[in-house]
């Protein structure tokens, strides 16, 4: 069997060399490690091969280090944290309100109300005006839907008994 007649023999004239498609050749390879920096010289240290101890820092390159009972000091500064504190002003929270509503009147939009509170109560904590201020309004808002069922509720609740006792009556 002859490999040039195979359906995938490469065809004839084929150098076996990939061609360079319109693409330079690479540059030739030069034994420098940094390309466009000064290679080491006398005023630079030999790079040590493997692992060695740590260079003695002691000032700026030929310089000498330290004189012997003399030793560096390095001051640490502290970190600072900047953080607000509570509100000078703090947002009505409507604490009591929600349990009221939540105890007497609706106890699912109390609920809600109640953590509104509770949040509000924690932005004017961390000093979050915003934020208290988003809380304390659906707070309130929730307190004045949950009173206004509540009410609604035990009007609603005292006529259908009225009107319950007057049909039996007659």
């Amino acid at each position: 069997m002859d490999p040039s007649k195979c359906a995938s023999a490469p065809p004839a004239g084929w150098s076996g060399e990939k061609s360079s498609m319109g693409h330079a050749p690479p540059p030739p390879y030069q034994d420098q490690p940094y390309p466009g920096y000064p290679q080491p010289g006398p005023g630079y240290p030999p790079h040590p091969q493997g692992y060695s101890s740590p260079p003695q820092y002691g000032g700026a390159v030929g310089q000498q280090p330290y004189p012997m009972g003399q030793q560096a000091t390095v001051t640490v500064q502290p970190t600072v944290y900047v953080a607000q504190g509570p509100l000078a002003h703090p947002v009505n929270d409507h604490l009591c309100y929600s349990l009221f509503t939540m105890l007497c009147c609706c106890l699912p939009l109390g609920i809600a109300a109640l953590i509104f509170s509770i949040s509000t109560r924690q932005a004017n904590r961390v000093g979050n005006q915003m934020e208290a201020e988003h809380n304390s309004k659906w707070a309130r808002i929730l307190n004045h839907v949950g009173l206004g069922i509540g009410i609604g509720v035990t009007v609603l609740s005292i006529i259908f008994y009225v009107v319950v006792l007057n049909m039996h009556n007659n």
